[in-house]
């Protein structure tokens, strides 16, 4: 490595081993915090991740996101290749997921989970198609603009995010939360849409347009709810324990019913229960429960008049 670079003209030497060396102790030092005098792990890889994502979802959906010359007659070779690399990369990934968090039993262990964990994982994959079949026609029938069940399929923002959400919430399910993260983050990049691989969301869910859409771990949405962009179903506090530290892993996220609709800019924060067939206006700040049935809209705007320094 050359000891020095100019950057141009006038930025004069720069010492890039000056720059490696100070990174490398500042690099030493983060380990050393993270995994103290263990030998360090190979972590999961995200450029595999990326890989394996793209594979399940052409594999659920061939005809779209498949090769461009695929046939009918080729399909199910096409999809079982291209579902057996898949799995193989994502087992490699589990088994890094899993000796970074101190598996229990050794390599022996990690291999026998991780088998588990595909095994599980694939049998599942016809299962998240029938649900996303079922999330793709609720979007076509709740947007007027869409023109096909296709068009859907290959342009909805929030067929995308949901499409990559299924896969990353069977991983989370399944034990694999580090992995399900960074699916739910590829499609947070691609989407704008943050859903946390832990919220649970039954059948017949859309997003539309999604840009700013926020979901939180512990959230639970029912069967054919609706939600517009820039709706946040988020916490209202977290909980600490008696040394203050977070508390991880308790409900702190709405429950939204069947048959929900909630409109742009709305935020909907903490343990509540907001019941079935109620609508939820736009902007709306909403931290208490509603029963089944509400239409739930912001306050009127008043117009009052103050004089000489009235209201202040």
């Amino acid at each position: 490595m050359n000891q020095t670079s100019l950057v141009g003209p006038s930025a004069g030497a720069i010492d890039i081993a000056r720059i490696v060396s100070d990174l490398a102790d500042l690099r030493k030092r983060s380990q050393a915090i993270r995994y103290g005098d263990a030998r360090l792990p190979n972590l999961p890889s995200r450029v595999a991740i990326v890989e394996f994502v793209e594979s399940l979802v052409s594999v659920l959906y061939p005809r779209h996101f498949g090769p461009f010359e695929l046939t009918l007659e080729a399909t199910d070779i096409f999809i079982a290749r291209t579902l057996d690399r898949a799995l193989r990369m994502l087992a490699e990934q589990i088994r890094r997921e899993l000796n970074l968090f101190g598996a229990e039993g050794g390599r022996r262990d990690v291999d026998r989970r991780a088998e588990e964990i595909i095994r599980d994982f694939a049998r599942a994959i016809p299962h998240v198609r029938a649900l996303l079949d079922t999330d793709i026609r609720a979007a076509f029938d709740g947007d007027p603009a869409a023109k096909s069940l296709d068009e859907v399929v290959f342009c909805y923002p929030g067929v995308a995010a949901v499409i990559r959400h299924r896969l990353a919430h069977q991983l989370y399910l399944l034990g694999a939360p580090m992995i399900a993260r960074i699916v739910a983050e590829i499609a947070h990049s691609e989407t704008g849409i943050d859903i946390h691989p832990g919220a649970t969301i039954d059948e017949g869910f859309f997003i539309d347009h999604g840009t700013g859409v926020v979901i939180g771990e512990t959230t639970i949405i029912g069967k054919r709810v609706r939600l517009y962009q820039a709706v946040t179903l988020g916490a209202k506090r977290f909980e600490v324990d008696e040394n203050g530290a977070l508390e991880k892993g308790k409900p702190r996220h709405p429950i939204i019913e069947d048959e929900v609709v909630i409109y742009a800019g709305a935020t909907v924060l903490g343990r509540i229960t907001i019941g079935r067939g109620s609508s939820i206006g736009g902007n709306v700040w909403l931290t208490h429960s509603v029963p089944p049935g509400s239409n739930i809209t912001q306050a009127k705007a008043r117009i009052e008049v103050f004089d000489h320094g009235a209201g202040i």
